[in-house]
């Protein structure tokens, strides 16, 4: 019987450390450690020393951690904030409940939001850029930076795919004025639930996200005078975190390996465009997810699931400039065309280079190389 390969096993993180997370569990329960306690503390450490950021809030998810630093911004309200067409609906619905209009512009062809498109769409209602570090790559953050300095806009970003991927050296989510990291169980870094991370250098605004993120509560004295949310991260996911963090580095040079597989394995096929190899250059990618642009993309999708080969289409195929939501500033843009094209194939430390070459030689049989 041919072996199945998942897009994801969401139970492979469990099996494999099964004894190791029933002790931590046990620790923590023990003890009664449940809200905002040392565990939380030990992983934020962490994930600070890491990507040496100056702050490190844990939040319930990084839906509110983007929602939360928007609103803690002081932005002028009901304001324009783009990000990419590319991006997932939490990107804008963040901006959206934080009084603000979400403007989708164009990605290039690495995927990411496109520099030339961003200028094209600033207007005197433009107070910010949120981009989004899609599929484990950062931004080319010079020209971004630059555009953010030229108009004077803020810049924030979507780091939720991105925990570990650098730009000349420099990892996402540091660049901004704050920036989210995602803890979903799918993601390199991935607890049993929802999780999320915000990153900061200002101690003013690190300050008031404390506070948001658990009722608007001052800590030292218990008081309360900030309108806040409930948005903490679970103690006992930080504690399960805080251990598979351990193995992080280990996880990405295992992506990039499989990645570099897949770029050898379907090199020369002219129906599909691939990702960028893996390379020491001013882009170091994690390959949160391995995306292809591939002709006659449905056919693929649909010969690989009878082949058992699990593939996933990100945000179902529609862009945040089709979202059929109020709020959205809309334009005609060239990448929504490329929505139809676009694949993830599987990629995930589960998978082993038998599966890789299985999943190739499918692909190269669909397209007949």
């Amino acid at each position: 019987m041919k072996k199945k390969i998942p897009f994801f096993d969401y139970t492979y993180n469990y099996k494999k450390n099964s004894k190791k997370l029933k002790k931590i569990f046990h620790n923590v329960c023990s003890k009664g450690a449940y809200i905002l306690q040392n565990e939380l503390k030990i992983f934020e450490d962490q994930i600070k020393r890491y990507t040496r950021s100056k702050y490190v809030i844990g939040v319930a998810n990084a839906t509110d951690a983007m929602q939360m630093f928007l609103m803690a911004s002081n932005l002028k309200k009901n304001s324009e904030i783009i990000i990419s067409s590319h991006t997932m609906v939490a990107t804008a619905s963040a901006i959206y409940f934080s009084g603000h209009i979400p403007v989708p512009v164009d990605f290039g062809e690495d995927l990411l939001i496109d520099a030339d498109s961003i200028e094209k769409s600033i207007t005197s209602k433009t107070s910010a850029i949120l981009i989004t570090h899609l599929n484990g790559r950062t931004c080319d953050m010079d020209k971004i930076k630059k555009i953010c300095k030229k108009h004077k806009l803020e810049l924030f970003e979507d780091a939720a795919q991105a925990l570990g991927s650098k730009f000349k050296g420099r990892f996402a989510g540091t660049f901004g004025k704050a920036s989210t990291i995602s803890l979903y169980p799918a993601k390199i870094l991935g607890c049993f639930g929802d999780g999320g991370l915000i990153l900061c250098n200002d101690k003013n605004l690190f300050t008031r996200l404390k506070k948001i993120r658990s009722h608007g509560i001052n800590e030292k004295n218990f008081n309360i005078d900030h309108w806040g949310f409930n948005s903490r991260l679970d103690n006992l996911q930080a504690a399960f975190l805080s251990y598979f963090f351990k193995n992080h580095n280990k996880n990405i040079y295992k992506r990039r390996y499989l990645a570099k597989l897949y770029n050898q394995e379907l090199q020369g096929i002219k129906q599909i465009k691939l990702p960028p190899s893996p390379s020491e250059g001013k882009n170091f990618d994690i390959y949160q997810n391995y995306e292809i642009d591939c002709l006659n993309r449905d056919g693929l999708r649909n010969y690989l699931n009878k082949k058992k080969i699990g593939t996933l289409i990100q945000w179902n195929g529609i862009s945040t400039n089709n979202l059929n939501l109020p709020g959205i500033k809309k334009f005609s843009l060239v990448s929504d065309k490329k929505f139809k094209r676009l694949l993830l194939l599987p990629m995930n430390v589960s998978l082993s280079k038998s599966d890789i070459k299985t999943i190739c030689v499918e692909i190269k049989k669909f397209y007949k190389f």
